[in-house]
């Protein structure tokens, strides 16, 4: 689903900036976010990550630390915290030259999509929503691929970081067979912060 929508300039000329900037942005949907497209985790599914994120929120879920527990449970086993499914499919941090990207934390491959916001004033990004879809349970051994496309883009909006659009891309997670496993809804408000109320 698409939601881009025509913005109308000060004149003909900005008119026509608006229609191409909207065609442009429509054409991203269903594309790659990224580069690359497809990520494929770095380690499979194991259980010292899972100890290290349990004990991070303090969840002592036996199904997540206790093998004998987690043995006899409907799980027949440790199993990963269901919100781990994004941290599967990291890829490892670059830490030289991340100030240099701006705190990117790995060095990118090709153009992002968002490049074209970026050309059209939209330089700010804030984070607004996220939601998870759970197929199922992933246990150790387990191998994740994600891949994420855009899924819509809004009309110009005004809002009190500046004028912008929101911005929704699925990720889409699999396992080695193929099989979904679970999906992220992500959407981000890229802005002109220029364009701020004072």
């Amino acid at each position: 689903m698409t939601a881009v929508a025509s913005t109308s300039g000060a004149d003909d000329g900005g008119s026509a900036d608006a229609t191409d900037l909207d065609q442009r942005l429509a054409a991203l949907i269903g594309q790659p976010v990224g580069g690359r497209g497809v990520s494929t985790g770095p380690d499979a599914v194991n259980v010292p990550m899972i100890r290290h994120w349990a004990a991070a929120f303090e969840d002592a879920n036996p199904a997540y630390v206790d093998p004998e527990i987690a043995a006899g449970s409907r799980w027949g086993g440790i199993v990963a915290p269901p919100l781990m499914l994004q941290t599967w499919t990291m890829p490892t941090p670059t830490i030289t030259g991340m100030a240099e990207r701006g705190g990117v934390p790995t060095v990118t491959e090709g153009t992002s999509g968002l490049a074209v916001l970026d050309e059209a004033g939209y330089t700010a990004t804030l984070a607004t929503n996220s939601e998870f879809e759970i197929t199922r349970y992933l246990r150790p051994g387990d191998e994740v691929t994600a891949s994420t496309v855009f899924e819509a883009i809004s009309q110009e909006k005004t809002t009190r970081m500046g004028r912008g659009r929101f911005v929704t891309w699925v990720t889409t997670y699999t396992d080695a067979h193929g099989d979904v496993v679970g999906r992220q809804r992500f959407t981000i408000l890229k802005f002109d912060p220029s364009s701020a109320a004072s």
